[in-house]
């Protein structure tokens, strides 16, 4: 796959590639006078492949009917992350933080919303124009728990890979990393 991101990690490379960074682009010349430099950006089929792979399978959001699911699957070194989602018309500003686990907080995840503790860990969605506040505690497991505890199907972030996924429809998304 062809990360955008990866051209935009210097001056130089930026310089070569002369495409938008947070873009996903059709190719990448490789004849002079032109290597490096990207082409067709802004290419729709791929950039909504990516969208999908990192608001469905990174930041772990998925709408089924009423209600929001969301099970990240975060690199270790990432700390937080907030989403703005809006359902209608009532925003539900939702910010996940990653922390180590210990041994009182086994639990994987620990979720809120409006400071009432979700043991289902859904987020019920209500158009009641308001705003809401959803905060999830994700707890970073040690690698060597990982090795010993769960189950081959995980990816090397350490959570289980979300599958059945569906898009989300109706949706405001900002994710701020």
């Amino acid at each position: 796959m062809i990360n955008p991101v990866n051209h935009g990690s210097s001056e130089a490379a930026i310089a070569t590639y002369k495409v938008e960074p947070y873009v996903v682009a059709a190719d990448v010349y490789a004849v002079a006078p032109h290597v490096g430099r990207g082409g067709w950006s802004w290419y729709t089929g791929s950039a909504g492949w990516m969208y999908r792979l990192i608001v469905e399978s990174l930041l772990g959001l998925r709408l089924e009917g009423n209600k929001l699911h969301l099970t990240p699957c975060l690199p270790k070194r990432w700390q937080e992350f907030k989403i703005h989602y809006r359902y209608r018309e009532t925003m539900y500003h939702i910010a996940v933080t990653q922390t180590p686990a210990d041994a009182v907080h086994r639990e994987a995840m620990y979720m809120t919303v409006d400071g009432v503790e979700r043991l289902d860990k859904i987020i019920p969605l209500i158009d009641d124009h308001l705003n809401h506040e959803v905060e999830l505690r994700v707890m970073a497991l040690p690698p060597s728990y990982l090795r010993k505890k769960l189950p081959a199907r995980v990816d090397r972030y350490h959570w289980p890979i979300p599958v059945n996924i569906q898009p989300p429809s109706r949706a405001n998304i900002k994710a701020v990393i």
